[in-house]
């Protein structure tokens, strides 16, 4: 997230993630008050504020207020696992050992692959997921 700022000044980011405990982290939540510019005290992990426990450090996270923030997945959501396969696709055949002589030839390169991958790699999906349905 560093270079979000650096490169992007005040826009906004909304970061999709599960639930792992480091997307809750006391640090996290420092580094997005500093990004944001928010100065109320936060706290002390574990005893006070907003860095107290797992729960008061997402509902900071997740405040529509905040310039930054996050919304988390329901636990075990299986489309999540797609984004992660994709890419671990995108990482295998492009990124891995390649050099890119500018960001416009990274973008190039991407499309390429999207397009190479929709054409010839991609078929659908088969579910075989006989668990209980989900409910709201």
């Amino acid at each position: 997230m560093p270079g979000v700022r650096a490169n992007h000044g005040d826009a906004g980011w909304i970061f999709i993630t599960d639930q792992l405990d480091t997307h809750r982290a006391a640090t996290l939540v420092e580094l997005v008050a500093r990004r944001c510019g928010i100065q109320e005290e936060l706290g002390t992990k574990g005893e006070s504020g907003i860095l107290k426990s797992k729960q008061t450090r997402r509902a900071f996270l997740e405040d529509p207020a905040h310039r930054i923030r996050f919304v988390y997945t329901p636990r075990h959501c299986s489309w999540l696992n797609q984004v992660e396969i994709w890419f671990s696709i995108v990482a295998r055949r492009l990124l891995k050992r390649a050099r890119f002589i500018s960001l416009e030839d990274l973008c190039t390169r991407v499309v390429k692959l999207i397009d190479y991958f929709n054409d010839v790699l991609a078929k659908p999906f088969r579910w075989t997921y006989t668990g209980r349905p989900l409910r709201a």
